[in-house]
């Protein structure tokens, strides 16, 4: 059995400390967070010693996995000093906040022979699964383009400060939510975004509330993505265009495909476990019984899209997305 250590104590730690409840192989040991209450609310449900300092929980319990769900800001520092300690690294999105830190965190992942999983968890919803294969079953004929767009209140009252602080969060809902959106459909079409432009619009310096992005995948797939975090009506929606029909996905409700001009469901929703699917898959790659698809390299990747829009809308032209490595073999 491995033993596990989370850093943080957020609504994501939670889910993870539940996922960790549910499989055999793990048993979480201990949790560092700052905020008392929130540190002792978790250490008394889940029965872990708790921390306010996770130098101190590392030296002391020697997790074989540390689960990092620290601000944004903070994913860098921590990432090291786990990965020097040898504990195998859950890396919350985004990996940190600019391809530069990522490299550092790869870096020290492969010096200390530690597996690394970065936390996209678009790739463990079975809606998106299902979508990957429709797309690749090639019975709707060639791609043309995809729609994407995700619609939530973004400034909502309970949302922590630090995500409002771009240098804490690295930038507004593009950096957070966008990056589920460009994790999602790169994952599902099985290749990297080469080009992007975008037009951001912001409510307060260096946070963007609302974006247009046109990108295009290094198949020239052309991908159209519209997020608003201004009180609009929630939507969750992904539609590919192919030559031969249609195909809509919608998480938590399910997968549709067009026949005949209308929209038959091929898959309806049902109770996922994508947290478990994550834990196993980073357990899977620590036991070598199958390699990580969520490396460092792939969680650097979408950082390297966020940074060429944030430049694309500065600069407003497109922008070509600066990869540091060669063909899509490498990052997926």
């Amino acid at each position: 059995m491995l033993n596990v250590g989370v850093i943080g104590g957020g609504l994501i730690a939670k889910e993870h400390l539940q996922a960790i409840q549910s499989l055999d192989e793990l048993q979480a040991v201990a949790l560092a967070e700052i905020d008392s209450s929130k540190r002792d609310a978790l250490a008394e449900e889940f029965r872990l010693n708790g921390y306010t300092d996770y130098k101190q929980m590392i030296h002391e319990t020697t997790p074989d996995i540390v689960i990092i769900t620290l601000p944004h800001h903070l994913h860098k520092e921590a990432a090291l000093f786990s990965a020097q300690q040898g504990c195998h690294l859950l890396l919350e999105k985004p990996m940190a906040l600019n391809s530069k830190d990522c490299e550092e965190v790869l870096a020290a992942a492969t010096e200390h022979n530690v597996q690394l999983l970065v936390g996209h968890i678009q790739h463990y919803f079975q809606e998106n699964k299902r979508a990957k294969r429709v797309i690749h079953e090639l019975k709707l004929g060639e791609l043309v383009f995809i729609n994407e767009k995700r619609h939530l209140n973004y400034f909502t009252a309970d949302r922590p400060e630090w995500f409002l602080d771009p240098d804490c969060s690295g930038g507004g809902i593009i950096m957070n939510i966008g990056a589920h959106c460009i994790d999602k459909i790169q994952w599902v079409v099985n290749e990297p975004f080469t080009k992007v432009t975008a037009n951001l619009s912001y409510t307060s310096p260096g946070i963007e509330g609302a974006g247009l992005l046109h990108m295009e995948t290094e198949s020239g797939i052309p991908v159209s993505v519209s997020i608003s975090g201004y009180n609009p009506v929630p939507k969750q929606l992904t539609e590919f265009v192919f030559t031969n029909g249609m195909m809509k996905v919608e998480i938590g409700k399910g997968v549709w495909v067009s026949k005949g001009g209308k929209y038959e469901q091929v898959y309806a929703s049902n109770l996922d476990h994508p947290f478990q699917e994550q834990l196993t898959e980073l357990v899977n790659g620590i036991t070598g019984k199958a390699p990580i698809e969520n490396t460092g390299v792939y969680g650097k990747s979408i950082i390297q899209v966020i940074e060429s829009i944030y430049q694309s809308d500065q600069e407003s032209r497109a922008v070509r997305v600066s990869h540091s490595y060669q063909g899509k073999g490498e990052l997926l």
